[in-house]
């Protein structure tokens, strides 16, 4: 099976297990708004990021194995693959011990960090705490597993298990709260579950790849260590960065407003990630094939496919974000929970519709950078852009609320944007970044142009938001966006490109 018909099935395997975790999820967090209401929602959402913060133990060193993997799985060197996955899961093991042990340090520093729980008491808060940090760590135990499939271009093994697991944690989950209205109940019911995907997954992965059972295995050459740890070090500031810029948001606003404004930013963050999500199964699923693209093909192909990639992704997010600006606020204050008191302010959502947008230039980026193995010559930025997010949004959020941690985050990300491309087209593609910030103000230009024109429009269709005129702007947008996206760019070599995969792909199923 060759790398487009892999990619393919991942992408076919991502859509469906997204599609399916969006609706479970979506169902199960609306009983769970009902049924618990805002504050546990709340304590939710920031334990949740709490964790993600917890993650920087894991330093980058799975994506630095990762990559490392390709050449092995490549080369079917079935002795170099079993010692790099014996050196994954003794780092991963040590990762999750380093977790635990720091979770259990920070504690008896929670009640800093959740402003206003209500009648929640300390001990409660902790109990549920130990919880989320028993799920994270034992996820530890199997993650190292998944990165052999991966390497394979076999995302959907990982995709399927999780899918699955996801819809059993949340069945039982949503019959848990409906009976017992307890959420001591809910957080048991998600480690009992989750505890049993371990035991599957090491048993399945254990009958998928049985050499990694063999005990004779050999440990890396120096020189590989080196490799592994000279990116993980790079890598290192990469996590830091991003956990400072991406997973702290939340955090900073249950310290500095309270616990309940988090559940609110939080239902907006979820429809964004996880509609976002479908976009980004397709970048996410080509990873492994671009480190193949490096690895094998010319310079002038890798650009002409990152140019592909790139106009493909802001296609498709600049979509996300004319649909986000005008369908976000209406469908969560007028479809879905019916009450403004879950809305915020316009402003809010725009910054968060814009750093999505320039978060898809980011993802481009990112994965061919990952692919590329490049982790060291921008490994200071993340740094950089965690702290401004950082100074930002806690000077700001005491001045203006919610809208100054946002603009905090914005500003950090843009700095990427700004900054990796020369680098990218530098160290890869041996040119100048000139064109690649020239074809932005392109794609901005005429994303900016079409949402200006639905504004109208959006007021004339939805006066009064119901699930009839919501679905009817869902279809102006989509058909006066993409139209005038193709009309513009139709006969570039870009959309030539995919025109003509298109077609292949069609003809291909004529003949079948």
């Amino acid at each position: 099976m060759g790398r487009i018909q892999k990619a393919r099935k991942n992408i076919i395997f991502g859509y469906i297990s997204n599609l399916v975790i969006l609706l479970v999820n979506f169902i199960q967090r609306t009983v769970f708004i009902y049924v618990l209401g805002r504050t546990f929602s709340g304590v939710n959402e920031t334990y949740t990021n709490v964790l993600s913060v917890l993650s920087l133990a894991e330093l980058g060193i799975g994506t630095a194995l990762n990559y490392s993997l390709y050449k092995p799985v490549a080369e079917h060197d079935i002795e170099k693959i079993k010692s790099y996955m014996r050196f994954y899961k003794k780092a991963y093991l040590t990762i999750a011990g380093v977790i635990a042990a720091v979770g259990i340090a920070i504690s008896p520093f929670l009640k800093f960090i959740l402003k206003n729980p209500g009648s929640l008491t300390v001990k409660e808060l902790t109990l549920y705490y130990y919880l989320f940090l028993f799920n994270t760590v034992i996820s530890y135990f199997v993650a190292y597993k998944y990165s052999l499939s991966n390497a394979e271009q076999k995302n959907y093994i990982q995709t399927n298990i999780t899918t699955l697991t996801k819809i059993a944690a949340a069945t039982v989950q949503i019959t848990v709260l409906l009976l017992f209205r307890n959420f001591l109940f809910y957080l048991l019911a998600q480690s009992v579950v989750e505890f049993l995907q371990k035991i599957f997954v090491t048993l399945y992965m254990n009958r998928l790849y049985p050499y990694l059972r063999d005990k004779d295995v050999k440990k890396l050459t120096p020189q590989e260590t080196q490799v592994v740890a000279s990116k993980t070090k790079a890598l290192i500031c990469h996590k830091v960065g991003d956990v400072a810029r991406l997973q702290t948001d939340i955090l900073v606003i249950s310290s500095f407003v309270n616990v309940d404004t988090s559940a609110v930013v939080g239902n907006y963050v979820y429809i964004i990630t996880y509609v976002g999500n479908f976009v980004n199964i397709i970048f996410d699923s080509v990873i492994s094939g671009f480190g193949n693209v490096v690895a094998t093909e010319s310079k002038e192909r890798q650009y002409l496919l990152f140019k592909v990639y790139r106009f493909f992704a802001c296609w498709l997010f600049g979509f996300g974000a004319v649909g986000f600006f005008h369908l976000l606020t209406p469908f969560i204050g007028g479809v879905w929970l019916r009450d403004d008191g879950w809305t915020l302010p316009q402003m809010t959502v725009t910054l968060l519709v814009m750093d999505f947008y320039l978060k898809g230039g980011r993802t481009v980026l990112l994965n061919f950078k990952i692919a590329s193995g490049l982790f060291e010559q921008d490994r200071f930025l993340p740094l950089v852009q965690g702290a401004v997010n950082l100074v930002v949004s806690i000077a700001l959020v005491q001045k203006i609320g919610v809208t100054g941690v946002y603009v905090g985050t914005l500003v950090s990300g843009i700095l990427a944007n700004l900054i990796r491309p020369g680098i990218i087209y530098r160290v890869c593609f041996e040119k100048k970044a000139g064109a690649y910030f020239k074809d932005s103000l392109k794609y901005i230009g005429v994303i900016l142009a079409v949402g200006a024109v639905v504004t109208p429009i959006r007021h004339v269709v939805m006066g009064e938001v119901t699930i009839f005129t919501f679905a009817l702007m869902v279809i102006v947008i989509t058909l006066f966006y993409n139209l005038v996206f193709l009309a513009v760019f139709h006969r570039t070599e870009e959309f030539s490109y995919l025109w003509k995969a298109a077609a292949g792909r069609i003809s291909v199923r004529k003949k079948a």
